[in-house]
Parts: structure tokens; sequence; C-alpha cells
């Protein structure tokens, strides 16, 4: 079971909470899931053949290191009423002195929004709403000084979201070495 404060209720429908580390199947299938969306190839940097790919070895550890009581990565899922994973989100603690994936510094300790879906018939109630503000929660307890997430340029549809919930453009933008010519933007929500 869930500490209580790691569960958010929305509307009653969902259940917002950390995954466990036995859960990794479900972790793996909402990430395929999620990789075969129509928006994915602006979403995620990972591709559906890779991730599937992947030995379940890798999922193990990776629902085991982002799982309830984990202190770098915390990924929140949203259960409907069946038990059915809905909606995600993983937020990645960042340090200051240390370097992004994508070679900046890293200059205060904040976290990093990753892995955002929420399955399209679920989409527009207010669900990924709930997830961010869990993930955003957990940031601010473990005294992040801001949250950042870094969107495609194209991907119009998460830009909006994210200026609703708070997030702003800090000007900065990351050049893909996938797709020359194209750059994701940084956002960033500074701590209350």
């Amino acid at each position: 079971m869930s500490s209580p404060d790691s569960v958010a209720k929305h509307d009653e429908k969902y259940l917002v909470r950390a995954i466990r580390a036995d859960e990794w199947p479900a972790v793996k299938a909402l990430r395929l899931e999620a990789l075969q969306d129509p928006v994915a190839h602006l979403a995620f940097l990972e591709t559906y053949a890779d991730a599937a790919a992947r030995p379940d070895s890798f999922w193990q550890d990776r629902a085991a290191g982002a799982a309830e009581g984990a202190t770098e990565v915390r990924q929140f899922i949203a259960e409907g009423p069946d038990g059915q994973w809905v909606g995600t989100v993983t937020l990645l603690m960042e340090e200051a002195g240390t370097t992004d994936w994508a070679g900046f510094p890293i200059e205060q300790r904040q976290g990093h929004v990753v892995g955002v879906y929420v399955r399209p018939e679920h989409r527009g109630c207010g669900l990924t709403e709930v997830l961010f503000d869990e993930a955003l929660r957990w940031a601010w307890e473990t005294g992040a000084e801001r949250v950042r997430l870094i969107v495609h340029e194209d991907n119009g549809r998460a830009q909006r979201f994210y200026r609703r919930v708070g997030f702003l453009p800090s000007g900065r933008t990351v050049p893909l070495a996938s797709a020359p010519g194209a750059d994701e933007l940084e956002y960033v929500l500074a701590r209350p």
C-alpha cells in the first residue's frame, strides 16, 4: 500500500501514486503504449523499437530506481477505478554542479520532468494536472529550487499545457542530434 503522502485522489475516479518496484510489467506496458502515440516522435527521445527490444532486466531496474522511496527519480502513475494505469509522469532530481544529458551545467538542485503520458481517452479531464501536482509536490519536498522540462519546438499541445500549469520558457534551446535543425525548448517553474 502506498504511504499517505504519495497518494492523491482526483474526483474519486483516479488514484495518483508512485509506482512500486514489482510493477515493472505495467511500467513497460505503459511506456510501450506511450511510444506508439501519434506525437511520440515529438514527445520522447526513445523509439518504440528500441524500448520493445530491451530485456526485462532493464524494466525491472527502471521500476526499482523510480519506485516509491527512491530519492533521485520518482515515477507517478494515475490508476483508473478498474486498476488500469491511464497516465504517468516521471521526475528526475538533478544536482547543482553536475551536467545534464545535453551537456548543460546544472546550477541549482532541480527536478526534471520526463515521460509525460496520458491515454487519449483520459485527456482533457484534469488528470495531467493532478499528475503534475503530485510530481511537483515531491520535487519541493525534496528540496528542488525549480523544476524544468524539455519540449519539442513543434509540440504545441504540450507547450500550451506546460504554460497553463505555470511553466515558462527559459530561453534555452537544446539541439536535437537525431533531427538536425530541430530544437527542443526548456521550460521552467520556480519554487513557490
